[in-house]
């Protein structure tokens, strides 16, 4: 069923990606107003799985943790992510148009990775 999902920001995305999204109604937790700084990337996926929540940002570590789920089968809500390079060649508003276009699908996480890209 096409629709937003809830999201977990991870401390890697930037705020005004954060802020243009919770202004667009989306419900996101954020990383940290939960933890200290530093605070390992497990801790912040395992509890963005067990709040049923979408883990978001650019960290290869969480990419990596991810990846060992789908490898032992393990479900989780999904993961958004893109290469920290295309960052800069992104503007909040192509953040946003792939969050609204991504939420249009009736299974967005089918594979339970999403990689953000700038627009060719």
């Amino acid at each position: 069923m096409a629709g937003r999902f809830l999201l977990y920001a991870d401390a890697d995305v930037p705020g005004q990606i954060v802020e243009a999204l919770i202004r667009r109604g989306w419900d996101v937790v954020r990383a940290v107003d939960l933890y200290p700084e530093g605070t390992d990337d497990h801790v912040h996926f395992e509890r963005a799985v067990r709040e049923g929540r979408v883990l978001v940002g650019p960290d290869e570590d969480q990419e990596l943790l991810a990846l060992r789920w789908v490898e032992k089968g393990r479900t989780f809500p999904g993961l958004i992510t893109w290469e920290r390079e295309h960052e800069h060649r992104m503007s909040v508003g192509d953040f946003l148009r792939q969050f609204e276009a991504l939420a249009e699908h009736d299974e967005p996480f089918q594979y339970p990775i999403v990689y953000f890209k700038p627009r060719a």
